[in-house]
């Protein structure tokens, strides 16, 4: 495909056994075949397993516009994101979770928020016009603590840093990734922090959520992973700002 008339990358990180994958990557190809718009779906692999590879190429098919990226080492979701947005070529590119726990139609909401001067559109689960399904009780207390400390480290006027459903102009995806160190989960917090700090216009927008009861995002295991990562990117660009100074 020629990068030029390239309007649309969708990235969807495969972890090691992301639940709905295949389901959602049809979805996903059937939405825009639909568009008639020029866009390519590119499905990345963190670790790169015979088993999670082979999942992801039944879920891209032959399809002409998908494929899949493998990442040797699993390093997390933030390095598969990240992968995955520095080899697109589109003018919007979109990062979504393999459960499609946000459809995929939902992106029409975030593209009208690109079209009215945004740079970045965070999919919002949290804002009271949103419409998602109930949180089971440990995510919504989990989710809730963490945007405490989402809030404490700086991050201003986004109620759900962890949304996976967001879109991004082309040139301000490359920018943001190419700076992105944060390899994990709390990955999404650190692009926060450099999208407000480049002076890029960051908008959530409510979007339709279903809570997927086969997350892998264990709250106990991946949460004092993420906390540590958001204080160390914090700490990262706070002191890439007193050098600057």
């Amino acid at each position: 495909m020629d990068d030029a008339v390239c309007r649309w990358s969708v990235v969807v990180p495969a972890l090691a056994d992301a639940a709905g994958l295949g389901d959602h990557v049809g979805a996903v190809l059937a939405y825009f075949d639909a568009r008639q718009e020029a866009y390519e779906v590119m499905v990345v692999v963190d670790g790169a397993e015979e088993a999670s590879l082979a999942r992801a190429r039944r879920a891209v098919g032959e399809h002409p516009a998908a494929r899949v990226l493998a990442r040797p080492g699993r390093r997390g979701k933030g390095a598969a994101v990240r992968e995955g947005m520095l080899r697109s070529r589109g003018a919007l590119r979109l990062m979504t979770d393999p459960d499609g726990a946000t459809p995929i139609a939902e992106v029409a909401r975030l593209e009208s928020a690109l079209a009215a001067n945004a740079d970045v559109a965070v999919g919002s689960r949290a804002r009271p016009d949103a419409e998602p399904s109930a949180l089971r009780p440990h995510r919504r207390l989990a989710g809730a603590a963490f945007n405490l400390v989402v809030r404490a480290v700086g991050v201003r006027g986004v109620s759900d840093s962890q949304s996976g459903f967001k879109l991004f102009r082309g040139g301000v995806a490359a920018d943001l990734f190419a700076a992105l160190t944060t390899p994990g989960y709390g990955f999404d917090v650190e692009l926060l922090l450099l999208a407000q700090r480049r002076g890029y216009r960051v908008v959530e927008v409510p979007v339709a959520w279903v809570d997927r009861p086969g997350s892998r995002v264990g709250v106990m295991r991946e949460g004092p992973r993420m906390l540590v990562e958001v204080l160390r990117a914090r700490w990262r660009l706070g002191r890439a700002g007193r050098s600057r100074q």
